[in-house]
């Protein structure tokens, strides 16, 4: 493939647990990526920016398994309930379901000039 008709830049910033899965899943519908270690500037939380170069007609494919692998999703915890210290009850309390998110993807999206491999 001519590296000439890749005519956009799609940086990804992606959540460390989601970009292993993530970069496969592109790998396997033929976009070859570049891996960036990043930092979250809120949370303070490890990610991994993922930078490639596709067709423009080929972008919308790219951002659909970026949104599959790597987007919001709900998950459902189950989580112990908080009884004071010492409590004779503490032992028998119940798991308690909690909805919690995970993932996210942040999405940048450019035109590329030109794109070239040495």
């Amino acid at each position: 493939m001519d590296m000439n008709t890749h005519s956009k830049l799609i940086m990804a910033v992606v959540q460390e647990d989601d970009y292993d899965a993530t970069v496969s899943q592109l790998n396997k519908n033929g976009f070859f990526v570049t891996m960036l270690s990043s930092t979250g500037g809120f949370w303070k939380k490890k990610n991994i920016t993922i930078m490639l170069g596709v067709p423009a007609d080929q972008l919308d494919k790219a951002l659909e398994i970026l949104k599959q692998c790597a987007g919001k999703r709900k998950q459902t915890i189950y989580s112990n309930v908080a009884m004071p210290t010492g409590s004779q009850y503490a032992a028998a309390m119940p798991s308690v379901p909690v909805n919690v998110e995970l993932g996210g993807v942040t999405v940048f999206v450019m035109d590329l000039e030109k794109l070239e491999k040495y």
